[in-house]
């Protein structure tokens, strides 16, 4: 298939559609086995073998090393470094001296590191694999790292068997191996060529507890990681397929398979209805804009119930291709844009996941979806629009075009969904990339409570938020003389974009995730992939999974 030469052809992945794309890859099936040594039999579960490597035992410790040595004694270097549940099976299976193949590879057990060793033993027909793999001090990022590192060593392969998640202290720590090993398998191809070395199939977990709590930290970790998996291939498609109609195919579909409900709201409609900001951005596209609604009640509830469980709002950004308008970027500002519907796709992918984590609140997602093109009909420098609700905005860039479809959809949840809280989450502003780098995303918010909420869950769920001020002191900035506010105030330029949407979500808790900062990744580093982050799904669906029951910040 020509690169350059869509096909019309379904090709299911987690419930996608994605038509107009060749077949992609799907992330690695997780299985549980109850001993590595079963697998050794398996031509497929027992060619690829993974164990933990950890820093070495305290001074104190007499216990011994996995292998059989004195773990604590070490050797004139220092003590040895310690090797995970079946490193010693290993050793007397295949008669090789893991702590020398360490110390010949200079390995030093930090999170991520992958000493590989060849196994070849009497009767073997074929050299298998070993993956030491580095587990640092066993923190929750730690684990998360090491499982990236498992999948990205077992790239090529049809599965990994691997031990390393029975090193982990905490069901977080259990929950992080698995979702850094989904999420360091991705990959998305649109090549003739065939992949040198396509995304682990499956990887098997063993040595856990056989019981049904571990099983359900596993499923959970599952579908957090799908819905990483989901946000980032809608992210990366590319923007000749992905139009906002496009969009909302893969948001009917996804409903389909987890009980949610739907709704598409297209342009006429959007228009009679007074969506000014959603239509005036999409007006020039030859693909018209829409507004998409994805409803979740947990299961179990009466319709009166449902009625009287609180409500979160989601709303996210779908600018499926942004040229900047007729306030054009320039060529290598354009280049990333087919990610500028992020916000959109964490959305998706978060509500469809919040069955599979117990959610125990309703939630309500929007997409505003529209291409910001450059046409006869496009909006104007200078034109002021009418926004859901009748706040006017006068537009002095039409580049600033993220919050004129976001104002439309969070007023629209103020006036018709009664939220207890609204989370809007976007790759709004480069401002916040220079504040915050590649790594972390930005946060503002009107309640210390949902902050902490936020911030919290983006920690345990290695999306890192940091919170930034809603500094009234800007407010002075948004002023026009001919409309309520303008649409591109100027510096400090997530503050003001975040002060912009302050004025439509009246008093409801609400929160404001800007993550462009975190929209790209320069290139592979730990679960991310170079290419379209999808960040977002992980930290959010950690909040809305709640802790005891109970999702915090309202």
């Amino acid at each position: 298939m020509s690169p350059d030469a869509p096909t019309d052809a379904v090709h299911d992945v987690l419930g996608l559609p994605l038509s107009g794309l060749p077949p992609q890859p799907a992330p690695p099936e997780v299985e549980r086995r109850d001993s590595l040594t079963a697998t050794w039999d398996d031509p497929v579960r027992g060619a690829v073998l993974a164990v933990a490597v950890l820093p070495p035992p305290s001074a104190d410790d007499d216990a011994d090393g996995a292998d059989g040595s004195d773990g604590a004694e070490g050797d004139a270097d220092g003590p040895h470094l310690e090797i995970g549940p079946g490193g010693a099976e290993v050793a007397e299976r295949w008669g090789v001296d893991l702590h020398a193949e360490l110390a010949a590879h200079r390995a030093t057990g930090r999170a991520g590191e992958v000493t590989r060793v060849p196994l070849l033993g009497p009767g073997d027909d074929e050299v298998r694999l070993l993956l030491l793999v580095g587990v640092g001090a066993g923190r929750v990022e730690d684990l998360r790292r090491a499982g990236a590192a498992t999948a990205r060593a077992g790239a090529g392969r049809a599965a990994v068997t691997s031990t390393v998640a029975a090193v982990a202290e905490s069901d977080d720590a259990l929950a992080a191996y698995v979702v850094g090993a989904t999420l360091g398998a991705f990959a998305f191809r649109w090549s003739e060529r065939e992949a040198e070395r396509p995304p682990l199939g499956v990887l098997v977990l063993v040595g856990l507890p056989d019981d049904d709590a571990v099983a359900s930290v596993v499923d959970r970790a599952v579908a957090v990681a799908r819905a990483g998996w989901t946000s980032r291939l809608l992210a990366t498609v590319p923007s000749n397929v992905k139009s906002p109609r496009w969009l909302a195919d893969q948001a009917e579909a996804l409903a389909a398979q987890h009980g949610l409900e739907v709704e598409v709201t297209e342009a006429a409609e959007l228009e009679r209805r007074g969506f000014g900001g959603i239509v005036a951005v999409g007006r020039a596209s030859a693909t018209p804009p829409a507004l998409i609604r994805l409803d979740y009640t947990p299961p179990g509830l009466s319709r009166a119930a449902a009625r009287r469980a609180p409500r979160v709002v989601l709303v996210g950004k779908g600018i499926t291709f942004d040229t900047g308008g007729l306030s054009i970027k320039p060529a290598e500002g354009m280049r990333t844009m087919k990610r500028d519907m992020t916000g959109g796709a964490v959305v998706v992918a978060t509500l469809a996941a919040l069955a599979s984590v117990g959610c125990p609140v309703r939630v309500t997602g929007l997409v505003a979806a529209a291409e910001n093109a450059v046409g006869g009909d496009a909006l104007r420098p200078g034109d002021v629009l009418r926004q859901y609700g009748g706040r006017t905005t006068e537009v002095t860039n039409t580049d600033a075009e993220g919050r004129l479809v976001l104002a439309d959809a969070l007023a629209y949840a103020v006036d018709r969904l009664d939220p207890a809280v609204l989370v809007d989450v976007a790759t709004l502003t480069g401002a916040g990339k220079v504040a915050l780098g590649l790594r972390t995303g930005g946060l503002f918010a009107t309640s210390d409570p949902l902050a902490e909420a936020l911030l919290a869950s983006g920690s345990r769920a290695g999306e890192p938020l940091w919170r930034l001020p809603l500094a009234d002191v800007y407010e002075e900035k948004l002023a026009s003389t001919i409309a309520d506010a303008d649409n591109a105030p100027g510096g400090p330029g997530a503050i003001t974009a975040a002060l912009f949407l302050r004025h439509f979500v009246g008093d409801v808790p609400w929160a404001h995730l800007d993550i462009a900062s975190v929209g790209d990744a320069a290139k592979d580093a730990d679960e991310w992939t170079s290419g379209p982050t999808g960040f977002g799904p992980r930290l959010l669906l950690d909040w809305l999974a709640g802790r005891d029951g109970r999702v915090s910040g309202f």
